[in-house]
């Protein structure tokens, strides 16, 4: 799959009650807050919030099916501004910001908003294509 600087590819998925408990069951990660009603009704959010991790998890998707069909992912950061709840449609949107031609190398800018158009997770990723594997 070829891509360019400037290329920009988005995916756009909801996040579902029965994704954060594979995820939880995944991860190991049970803390109530994601998986208890109860207990997140007395939290500041006032109802459960998905893992973090999930919205990185599909950033890694979008890049693998959107960018790179046998790529490697090198690293990733993450910032998370804002929770994302159950039933939260996501768009995870991947922008080329340079190229490394010689060697492969992408700097891909990620970033995910939720529905409401507000951004929830921002990030760079650096990915080597799928022809330099």
């Amino acid at each position: 799959m070829s891509f360019k600087v400037g290329d920009i590819k988005t995916v756009t998925v909801q996040v579902t009650d029965k994704m954060v408990r594979q995820f939880a069951e995944m991860s190991g990660d049970m803390n109530p807050m994601h998986l208890d009603d109860e207990y997140a009704k007395n939290t500041r959010y006032g109802r459960r919030i998905a893992h973090g991790m999930i919205a990185g998890a599909l950033i890694s998707r979008a890049l693998a099916m959107e960018l790179g069909h046998g790529g490697i992912y090198l690293s990733q950061t993450l910032k998370f501004l804002l929770p994302v709840f159950i039933d939260d449609v996501l768009t995870i949107q991947l922008r080329v910001a340079s190229l490394r031609e010689g060697k492969g190398i992408g700097n891909i800018e990620t970033t995910v908003t939720k529905q409401t158009g507000e951004l929830v997770v921002k990030g760079e990723a650096l990915i080597l294509k799928g022809e330099f594997v």
